[in-house]
Protein backbone atom coordinates (compact mmCIF):
# COMPACT_ATOMS: atom_id res chain seq x y z
CA UNK A 1 0.00 0.00 0.00
CA UNK A 2 1.45 3.41 -0.99
CA UNK A 3 2.17 5.80 1.89
CA UNK A 4 0.59 8.58 -0.15
CA UNK A 5 -2.76 6.82 -0.48
CA UNK A 6 -5.39 7.27 2.17
CA UNK A 7 -6.17 4.18 4.26
CA UNK A 8 -9.65 2.85 3.55
CA UNK A 9 -12.05 0.49 5.28
CA UNK A 10 -11.13 -2.20 2.74
CA UNK A 11 -7.43 -1.81 3.59
CA UNK A 12 -8.14 -2.40 7.27
CA UNK A 13 -10.44 -5.33 6.47
CA UNK A 14 -7.82 -6.93 4.23
CA UNK A 15 -5.03 -6.51 6.81
CA UNK A 16 -7.07 -7.99 9.67
CA UNK A 17 -8.90 -10.62 7.58
CA UNK A 18 -12.29 -9.09 8.36
CA UNK A 19 -15.17 -7.91 6.22
CA UNK A 20 -15.47 -4.13 5.56
CA UNK A 21 -18.85 -4.12 7.30
CA UNK A 22 -17.30 -5.67 10.42
CA UNK A 23 -14.56 -3.03 10.38
CA UNK A 24 -17.18 -0.29 10.09
CA UNK A 25 -19.13 -1.65 13.03
CA UNK A 26 -15.96 -2.04 15.08
CA UNK A 27 -15.00 1.60 14.47
CA UNK A 28 -18.43 2.54 15.81
CA UNK A 29 -18.05 0.18 18.82
CA UNK A 30 -21.06 -1.99 18.02
CA UNK A 31 -21.89 -4.05 21.14
CA UNK A 32 -22.48 -7.17 19.01
CA UNK A 33 -18.71 -7.40 18.37
CA UNK A 34 -16.11 -8.67 20.80
CA UNK A 35 -13.96 -6.19 22.70
CA UNK A 36 -10.87 -7.76 21.12
CA UNK A 37 -12.09 -7.19 17.57
CA UNK A 38 -12.99 -3.59 18.34
CA UNK A 39 -9.58 -3.04 19.96
CA UNK A 40 -7.66 -4.53 17.01
CA UNK A 41 -9.55 -2.50 14.43
CA UNK A 42 -9.21 0.78 16.30
CA UNK A 43 -5.50 0.26 16.98
CA UNK A 44 -4.83 -0.50 13.32
CA UNK A 45 -6.89 2.48 12.20
CA UNK A 46 -5.04 4.83 14.53
CA UNK A 47 -1.61 3.46 13.60
CA UNK A 48 -2.30 3.91 9.88
CA UNK A 49 -3.99 7.34 10.23
CA UNK A 50 -7.38 6.17 9.02
CA UNK A 51 -9.75 9.10 8.34
CA UNK A 52 -13.47 8.24 7.96
CA UNK A 53 -15.02 9.22 4.64
CA UNK A 54 -17.68 11.46 6.17
CA UNK A 55 -18.93 12.55 2.77
CA UNK A 56 -19.80 8.97 1.86
CA UNK A 57 -21.44 8.36 5.24
CA UNK A 58 -23.47 11.55 5.03
CA UNK A 59 -24.45 10.86 1.43
CA UNK A 60 -26.06 7.63 2.57
CA UNK A 61 -27.86 9.57 5.31
CA UNK A 62 -28.93 12.28 2.82
CA UNK A 63 -27.09 15.02 4.70
CA UNK A 64 -23.64 16.62 4.68
CA UNK A 65 -23.32 18.07 8.21
CA UNK A 66 -22.23 21.27 6.45
CA UNK A 67 -23.89 24.64 6.98
CA UNK A 68 -23.67 27.30 4.30
CA UNK A 69 -22.91 30.85 5.45
CA UNK A 70 -23.01 33.88 3.16
CA UNK A 71 -21.83 37.31 4.30
CA UNK A 72 -21.29 40.57 2.40
CA UNK A 73 -17.58 40.72 3.32
CA UNK A 74 -15.38 38.16 5.05
CA UNK A 75 -12.66 40.69 5.96
CA UNK A 76 -15.20 43.00 7.65
CA UNK A 77 -14.48 42.80 11.40
CA UNK A 78 -18.13 42.42 12.39
CA UNK A 79 -18.76 39.63 9.91
CA UNK A 80 -15.51 37.88 10.82
CA UNK A 81 -16.77 37.73 14.42
CA UNK A 82 -20.13 36.32 13.31
CA UNK A 83 -18.27 33.68 11.30
CA UNK A 84 -16.16 32.75 14.34
CA UNK A 85 -19.26 32.46 16.51
CA UNK A 86 -20.97 30.27 13.91
CA UNK A 87 -17.98 27.97 13.43
CA UNK A 88 -17.42 27.42 17.16
CA UNK A 89 -21.09 26.65 17.79
CA UNK A 90 -21.38 24.36 14.76
CA UNK A 91 -18.23 22.46 15.74
CA UNK A 92 -19.66 21.61 19.15
CA UNK A 93 -22.64 19.95 17.45
CA UNK A 94 -20.67 18.08 14.80
CA UNK A 95 -21.22 20.47 11.91
CA UNK A 96 -18.86 22.32 9.60
CA UNK A 97 -19.44 25.80 8.16
CA UNK A 98 -18.77 26.62 4.51
CA UNK A 99 -18.36 30.40 4.15
CA UNK A 100 -18.79 32.53 1.03
CA UNK A 101 -18.99 36.27 0.48
CA UNK A 102 -21.41 38.08 -1.80
CA UNK A 103 -19.27 41.19 -2.18
CA UNK A 104 -22.42 43.02 -1.05
CA UNK A 105 -23.95 42.57 -4.52
CA UNK A 106 -27.05 40.70 -5.64
CA UNK A 107 -25.11 38.96 -8.41
CA UNK A 108 -22.49 37.71 -5.97
CA UNK A 109 -25.15 36.53 -3.56
CA UNK A 110 -27.05 34.59 -6.23
CA UNK A 111 -23.81 32.88 -7.31
CA UNK A 112 -22.96 31.97 -3.70
CA UNK A 113 -26.46 30.58 -3.09
CA UNK A 114 -26.37 28.41 -6.19
CA UNK A 115 -22.94 27.11 -5.22
CA UNK A 116 -24.14 26.24 -1.71
CA UNK A 117 -27.19 24.45 -3.09
CA UNK A 118 -25.03 22.52 -5.53
CA UNK A 119 -22.74 21.39 -2.73
CA UNK A 120 -25.72 20.09 -0.77
CA UNK A 121 -25.40 22.11 2.45
CA UNK A 122 -27.96 21.16 5.08
CA UNK A 123 -29.09 24.73 5.70
CA UNK A 124 -28.11 28.37 5.18
CA UNK A 125 -27.04 31.29 7.36
CA UNK A 126 -27.17 34.56 5.43
CA UNK A 127 -26.67 38.28 5.89
CA UNK A 128 -28.10 39.71 2.69
CA UNK A 129 -26.41 42.18 0.36
CA UNK A 130 -27.40 45.84 0.11
CA UNK A 131 -28.92 45.06 -3.31
CA UNK A 132 -31.14 42.18 -2.16
CA UNK A 133 -34.84 42.89 -1.76
CA UNK A 134 -37.12 39.88 -2.21
CA UNK A 135 -34.57 37.07 -2.22
CA UNK A 136 -36.11 34.52 -4.57
CA UNK A 137 -32.69 32.84 -4.88
CA UNK A 138 -32.71 32.30 -1.12
CA UNK A 139 -36.21 30.83 -1.29
CA UNK A 140 -34.72 28.03 -3.42
CA UNK A 141 -33.32 26.54 -0.20
CA UNK A 142 -36.75 26.53 1.42
CA UNK A 143 -38.24 24.94 -1.70
CA UNK A 144 -35.77 22.06 -1.27
CA UNK A 145 -36.64 21.66 2.40
CA UNK A 146 -33.44 23.29 3.65
CA UNK A 147 -33.92 25.84 6.47
CA UNK A 148 -32.58 29.39 6.25
CA UNK A 149 -31.72 31.76 9.10
CA UNK A 150 -31.11 35.42 8.31
CA UNK A 151 -28.89 37.56 10.53
CA UNK A 152 -27.89 41.22 10.80
CA UNK A 153 -28.90 42.43 7.31
CA UNK A 154 -32.29 40.89 6.60
CA UNK A 155 -35.33 41.15 4.34
CA UNK A 156 -38.90 40.84 5.57
CA UNK A 157 -39.87 39.37 2.19
CA UNK A 158 -38.42 36.04 3.37
CA UNK A 159 -40.43 34.28 6.06
CA UNK A 160 -37.53 32.77 7.99
CA UNK A 161 -36.12 33.03 11.52
CA UNK A 162 -34.00 36.16 11.92
CA UNK A 163 -31.29 37.20 14.38
CA UNK A 164 -30.57 40.92 14.59
CA UNK A 165 -29.33 43.54 17.01
CA UNK A 166 -31.47 46.41 18.21
CA UNK A 167 -30.01 48.92 15.74
CA UNK A 168 -32.51 51.60 16.72
CA UNK A 169 -31.62 51.38 20.39
CA UNK A 170 -27.88 51.24 19.69
CA UNK A 171 -28.02 54.40 17.57
CA UNK A 172 -30.32 56.14 20.05
CA UNK A 173 -27.93 55.52 22.93
CA UNK A 174 -24.91 56.58 20.88
CA UNK A 175 -26.48 59.94 20.02
CA UNK A 176 -27.80 60.38 23.55
CA UNK A 177 -24.23 59.95 24.81
CA UNK A 178 -22.98 62.64 22.41
CA UNK A 179 -25.73 65.01 23.60
CA UNK A 180 -24.83 64.38 27.25
CA UNK A 181 -21.24 65.26 26.40
CA UNK A 182 -22.47 68.69 25.32
CA UNK A 183 -22.63 68.31 21.54
CA UNK A 184 -25.56 70.09 19.92
CA UNK A 185 -25.11 69.88 16.14
CA UNK A 186 -24.79 66.16 15.51
CA UNK A 187 -24.44 64.91 11.94
CA UNK A 188 -25.10 61.36 10.77
CA UNK A 189 -23.18 59.55 8.06
CA UNK A 190 -25.88 56.97 7.39
CA UNK A 191 -26.27 53.96 5.14
CA UNK A 192 -28.86 53.35 2.44
CA UNK A 193 -32.41 53.93 3.63
CA UNK A 194 -33.62 50.83 1.77
CA UNK A 195 -31.37 48.67 3.97
CA UNK A 196 -33.23 47.79 7.15
CA UNK A 197 -30.42 48.02 9.73
CA UNK A 198 -29.19 51.33 8.28
CA UNK A 199 -32.72 52.73 8.34
CA UNK A 200 -33.17 51.67 11.97
CA UNK A 201 -29.93 53.43 12.95
CA UNK A 202 -31.10 56.57 11.19
CA UNK A 203 -34.44 56.43 13.05
CA UNK A 204 -32.61 55.96 16.36
CA UNK A 205 -30.42 58.99 15.60
CA UNK A 206 -33.42 61.12 14.70
CA UNK A 207 -35.46 60.06 17.74
CA UNK A 208 -32.59 60.83 20.14
CA UNK A 209 -32.38 64.37 18.76
CA UNK A 210 -36.14 64.87 19.11
CA UNK A 211 -36.28 63.47 22.66
CA UNK A 212 -33.53 65.86 23.78
CA UNK A 213 -34.94 69.01 22.22
CA UNK A 214 -32.55 69.22 19.26
CA UNK A 215 -33.74 70.05 15.78
CA UNK A 216 -33.35 67.42 13.07
CA UNK A 217 -31.77 68.89 9.95
CA UNK A 218 -31.66 67.08 6.60
CA UNK A 219 -28.40 68.79 5.65
CA UNK A 220 -26.63 67.06 8.55
CA UNK A 221 -27.41 63.59 7.15
CA UNK A 222 -25.28 62.10 4.37
CA UNK A 223 -26.12 58.71 2.87
CA UNK A 224 -23.20 56.36 2.25
CA UNK A 225 -23.71 53.82 -0.54
CA UNK A 226 -20.51 51.77 -0.34
CA UNK A 227 -20.15 52.21 3.45
CA UNK A 228 -16.48 53.01 2.91
CA UNK A 229 -13.64 54.93 4.50
CA UNK A 230 -13.52 57.16 1.41
CA UNK A 231 -17.16 58.15 1.87
CA UNK A 232 -16.48 58.96 5.51
CA UNK A 233 -13.62 61.25 4.48
CA UNK A 234 -15.48 62.98 1.65
CA UNK A 235 -18.79 63.50 3.47
CA UNK A 236 -17.01 64.84 6.55
CA UNK A 237 -15.14 67.28 4.34
CA UNK A 238 -18.47 68.36 2.84
CA UNK A 239 -20.05 68.82 6.27
CA UNK A 240 -17.15 70.71 7.85
CA UNK A 241 -16.86 73.05 4.86
CA UNK A 242 -20.57 73.90 4.96
CA UNK A 243 -22.02 77.13 6.39
CA UNK A 244 -23.31 75.23 9.44
CA UNK A 245 -20.72 72.55 10.33
CA UNK A 246 -21.53 69.94 13.00
CA UNK A 247 -19.77 69.60 16.33
CA UNK A 248 -20.20 65.80 16.39
CA UNK A 249 -20.63 63.00 13.85
CA UNK A 250 -22.36 59.64 14.34
CA UNK A 251 -21.27 57.13 11.67
CA UNK A 252 -23.03 54.07 10.30
CA UNK A 253 -19.89 51.93 10.83
CA UNK A 254 -16.41 52.23 12.29
CA UNK A 255 -14.90 52.11 8.80
CA UNK A 256 -16.85 55.23 7.81
CA UNK A 257 -15.84 56.81 11.13
CA UNK A 258 -12.18 56.09 10.34
CA UNK A 259 -12.50 58.09 7.11
CA UNK A 260 -14.20 60.88 9.03
CA UNK A 261 -11.41 60.89 11.59
CA UNK A 262 -8.75 61.10 8.88
CA UNK A 263 -10.32 64.21 7.38
CA UNK A 264 -10.77 65.92 10.74
CA UNK A 265 -7.17 65.26 11.75
CA UNK A 266 -5.74 66.26 8.37
CA UNK A 267 -7.68 69.54 8.62
CA UNK A 268 -6.49 70.39 12.12
CA UNK A 269 -9.69 69.69 14.07
CA UNK A 270 -9.23 68.46 17.64
CA UNK A 271 -11.17 65.28 18.52
CA UNK A 272 -13.17 65.39 20.79
CA UNK A 273 -12.62 68.99 21.93
CA UNK A 274 -13.93 70.51 18.69
CA UNK A 275 -15.71 67.57 17.05
CA UNK A 276 -16.98 64.41 18.72
CA UNK A 277 -16.98 61.14 16.80
CA UNK A 278 -18.92 57.91 17.23
CA UNK A 279 -18.82 54.71 15.18
CA UNK A 280 -20.91 51.54 15.09
CA UNK A 281 -19.80 47.86 15.24
CA UNK A 282 -16.78 48.17 17.58
CA UNK A 283 -14.03 46.93 15.29
CA UNK A 284 -10.70 45.91 16.79
CA UNK A 285 -9.18 49.02 15.19
CA UNK A 286 -11.38 51.20 17.42
CA UNK A 287 -8.99 50.67 20.33
CA UNK A 288 -5.92 51.53 18.26
CA UNK A 289 -6.90 54.73 16.47
CA UNK A 290 -5.65 58.02 17.91
CA UNK A 291 -7.83 59.10 19.56
CA UNK A 292 -9.49 55.75 20.27
CA UNK A 293 -12.93 55.51 18.68
CA UNK A 294 -16.16 55.33 20.67
CA UNK A 295 -18.49 52.78 19.12
CA UNK A 296 -21.52 50.52 19.48
CA UNK A 297 -20.72 46.84 20.02
CA UNK A 298 -23.02 44.53 18.06
CA UNK A 299 -21.69 41.33 19.69
CA UNK A 300 -21.13 39.60 16.35
CA UNK A 301 -19.86 36.37 17.90
CA UNK A 302 -23.09 36.01 19.90
CA UNK A 303 -25.16 36.73 16.79
CA UNK A 304 -23.32 34.08 14.75
CA UNK A 305 -23.64 31.56 17.57
CA UNK A 306 -27.34 32.19 18.13
CA UNK A 307 -28.19 32.00 14.41
CA UNK A 308 -26.28 28.70 14.15
CA UNK A 309 -28.05 27.19 17.14
CA UNK A 310 -31.41 28.01 15.56
CA UNK A 311 -30.40 26.58 12.19
CA UNK A 312 -29.09 23.30 13.62
CA UNK A 313 -32.25 22.84 15.69
CA UNK A 314 -34.33 23.29 12.53
CA UNK A 315 -32.20 20.75 10.65
CA UNK A 316 -32.43 18.18 13.43
CA UNK A 317 -36.20 18.64 13.71
CA UNK A 318 -36.62 18.70 9.92
CA UNK A 319 -38.39 22.05 10.09
CA UNK A 320 -38.07 25.25 8.06
CA UNK A 321 -38.87 27.52 10.99
CA UNK A 322 -41.33 30.35 11.52
CA UNK A 323 -41.00 34.04 10.75
CA UNK A 324 -39.65 34.91 14.19
CA UNK A 325 -37.03 37.47 15.19
CA UNK A 326 -34.44 37.22 17.95
CA UNK A 327 -33.22 40.71 18.86
CA UNK A 328 -29.90 41.09 20.68
CA UNK A 329 -28.99 44.21 22.64
CA UNK A 330 -26.02 46.38 21.71
CA UNK A 331 -23.47 47.83 24.12
CA UNK A 332 -22.09 51.37 23.99
CA UNK A 333 -18.29 51.49 24.27
CA UNK A 334 -16.98 54.89 25.41
CA UNK A 335 -13.54 55.90 24.19
CA UNK A 336 -11.57 59.12 23.69
CA UNK A 337 -13.26 60.30 20.48
CA UNK A 338 -16.50 61.24 22.26
CA UNK A 339 -15.44 62.00 25.82
CA UNK A 340 -14.87 65.72 26.24
CA UNK A 341 -12.08 66.70 28.66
Amino acid sequence: MSDKRRTTLKDIARALNLSPSTVSRALNSYPSLSDETIRQVKEYAEKHNYIPNTLAVNFRKNRTSILGMIVPEIVHHFFSTTISGAIETAKKQGYHVLVAQSGDTLEGEIFACRTMLGLGVDGLLISISNETVEGDHISDFLDEGKPVVQFDKITDHLKTPKVVVDDFDGAYNAVKHLIRQGYRKIAHLSGRMDVKNAHQRFLGYKKALEDHGLEFKDELVKNCIDISEKEGFNFTKELMNSLNPPDAIFCITDLVALGSMKFLQSSGYEIPAQVGLMGFSNWMLSDYTTPSLSSVDQHGDLMGSKATDILIDLIKNQELGKDTTVELKTELVYRDSSLKP
